[in-house]
């Protein structure tokens, strides 16, 4: 008898939460070096901050990792396929990709000249600073997340009893995460990457040869009012998939409340 993948299973909820447990882990540590950055010495503190937070990233890559690649055993164990496969652990992010999204996050913290600073730019160092913590924590979390959902992903993309893996996302997560949960396991051994945004929780479930897929009831629920209202209104899905969601999901959009 075919075995079930779901994105609403215990596992696939335990595995979510674990990731978002270690995601407020981070969040805390990020935080903590806050401290790192001194106001009137920007330029020669602003190195440190980085390594430091270079660091942490790689510390929590690991783990995110780790937690992928128990989750991908543990289900392919539970699908019952023949051979031996052990998950492949992801690589922590490369150096510069970091320091990249890093620096990004940061950018308007750096004085510009009044007419070519944009609003952002014309706070208050205060006010800037504070923006630019919150969009590190952010970045520091989709890399971290990364690392995890990457695991799982290459491992279906090696595993030869592995077929596809589906998106699980989050009850109050955003219009284009519930889309893209709501198409199930149509992703192939093949597709490449995982589209996701900053401080975006959602996950990849592999499915198995012999397996059967179904929705979670509330990815079932976005599916039904994609085809009602999105579906055939070609350049305005989306558009449209938010409106359906604000109006008829029991689960509000992030920012809607």
């Amino acid at each position: 008898m075919a075995t079930r993948a779901s994105d609403g299973s215990r596992d696939a909820n335990r595995y979510r939460s674990a990731q978002v447990g270690l995601t407020r882990l981070l969040v805390r540590d990020v935080r903590g070096l806050r401290r790192l950055i001194i106001p009137l010495r920007l330029r020669q503190s602003m190195p440190d901050w980085l390594a430091a937070m270079q660091a942490i990233v790689d510390q929590y890559s690991a783990a995110s990792s780790a937690l992928g690649a128990e989750f991908y055993d543990a289900q392919r164990d539970a699908a019952g396929v023949p051979g031996v496969f052990t998950a492949p652990v992801a690589d922590p992010p490369p150096e510069g990709k970091t320091e990249a999204s890093l620096r990004w996050a940061t950018k308007d913290v750096w004085e510009r000249d009044p007419d070519e600073a944009t609003e952002a730019q014309r706070q208050s160092l205060d006010v800037r600073l504070e923006q630019a913590e919150k969009k590190a924590e952010q970045v520091a979390q989709k890399l971290v997340a990364d690392a995890g959902r990457s695991t799982v992903i290459e491992a279906v993309r090696q595993d030869r009893q592995a077929t596809a893996w589906a998106r699980t996302a989050a009850l109050g997560a955003c219009a284009f995460c519930k889309l893209l949960a709501s198409r199930g396991s149509v992703f192939a051994q093949d597709t490449v990457g995982f589209r996701a945004h900053d401080g975006c929780h959602c996950g990849a479930i592999p499915v198995f040869r012999g397996q059967r897929f179904e929705l979670s009831p509330q990815a079932a629920e976005w599916a039904r009012l994609y085809q009602e209202y999105a579906a055939g209104h070609s350049g305005s899905q989306l558009a449209r998939f938010r409106r359906a969601l604000a109006e008829h999901d029991l689960n509000p959009l992030p920012g809607s409340v």
